[in-house]
């Protein structure tokens, strides 16, 4: 049998699957439930579901936390009920993963160890840096741009690279995303309404509105608990209040961007005023958000056309095209080590 070959983009909520052999990409929730935390039943969107509905005995746990893999043993066993025939990996198969620049070479590490140390048996393990996949994936020059600025905004994190000539330049991951913002609607909730919502509805309340214009008069009625009386009830929460709340974590982000754009060398950062920022990430999709970037940096912001698959898109890009295969590199390297 051929041996196929995987991108991996692991987020922290969805893990997106390119598969060389299908010619296919697939997401599916980066999630695990445990009976008892010793028994895993159910994994992927299915385990999702159970999400703050699970009894107390049923825990529903996220394998990766800040971009990183914070339970390694569940992530390998949520990757091998994903990938293979028989519940195993292909064995023998090729993998490159688009992982964070701006973590520890411990951290790097465990993504590589992840399908190398496993019933993978993997033939071969190869990583680049998320920021480039994304550059990749927008379908930018990387090779011959002199800037080009990143902003891949996820779940639990937002990724900013600078890169030019093919090379990462600056890299800075900041621990703010779409749960950061869903904890802060959920706080100001409870402060100014006395009324408790679960992540997912913040979450909900926070696609509906998005983050810039839009008719400051509406509202959304929504299910929860009365934290006064005790009981379950719905409550009309105005876009006011969900836009208050989202304030703090945005302005978090924008004066991340600020810096980053600051410390770059002269000659890129005159390439990325006129190029402007490239925006991807799950929460990209998040409505206004372009917009207030725009507003906020001055800068004129392009979005990736499905931002979530972005990274993805630029791994089955590289994995399809061999000179973007140079991009990537083995943590088994000679000059990887060296450099480290």
């Amino acid at each position: 049998m051929a041996r196929n070959v995987y991108g991996l983009d692991l987020g922290t909520y969805e893990i997106k699957i390119y598969d060389k052999k299908k010619e296919q990409i697939w997401k599916i929730k980066n999630v695990i439930a445990t009976h008892d935390k010793k028994h895993i039943f159910s994994v992927g969107s299915e385990a999702y579901e159970m999400y703050e509905k699970a009894p107390d005995n049923i825990q529903v746990v996220f394998p990766m936390h800040n971009g990183v893999i914070a339970h390694f043993n569940d992530m390998q066993y949520l990757l091998q009920n994903l990938l293979g025939p028989k519940k195993q990996f292909s064995r023998g198969a090729q993998y490159v993963i688009a992982v964070p620049t701006d973590v520890t070479e411990v951290e790097k590490r465990a993504f590589y160890d992840l399908v190398s140390h496993s019933t993978a048996k993997a033939k071969s393990v190869r990583i680049v840096e998320r920021g480039i996949a994304d550059a990749v994936g927008m379908g930018l020059d990387i090779w011959n741009e002199k800037g080009i600025f990143v902003a891949n905004f996820g779940g639990e994190t937002t990724e900013l690279s600078v890169l030019a000539s093919g090379g990462m330049v600056l890299n800075r991951l900041v621990k703010v995303g779409g749960i950061h913002f869903d904890t802060a609607i959920v706080n100001l909730v409870r402060h100014n309404r006395d009324f408790l919502i679960g992540r997912v509805t913040a979450e909900k309340l926070r696609k509906k509105f998005g983050v810039f214009e839009q008719d400051t008069d509406t509202s959304l009625t929504v299910a929860g608990r009365d934290l006064i009386t005790g009981v379950p009830k719905q409550e009309s929460i105005p876009i006011s209040l969900v836009r208050a709340a989202m304030k703090e974590p945005l302005a978090e982000c924008v004066h991340a961007i600020k810096i980053m754009i600051d410390r770059t060398p002269p000659d890129v950062h005159r390439r990325i005023e006129q190029n402007g920022i490239y925006l991807t990430g799950g929460l990209a999709n998040l409505e206004g958000l372009s917009t207030y970037l725009e507003e906020s940096t001055g800068l004129k912001v392009t979005m990736a056309q499905i931002p979530e698959l972005c990274a993805v898109t630029g791994l089955k890009k590289i994995i399809s095209n061999k000179d973007y295969r140079k991009l990537t590199y083995s943590m088994l390297d000679e000059d990887y080590r060296w450099l480290r």
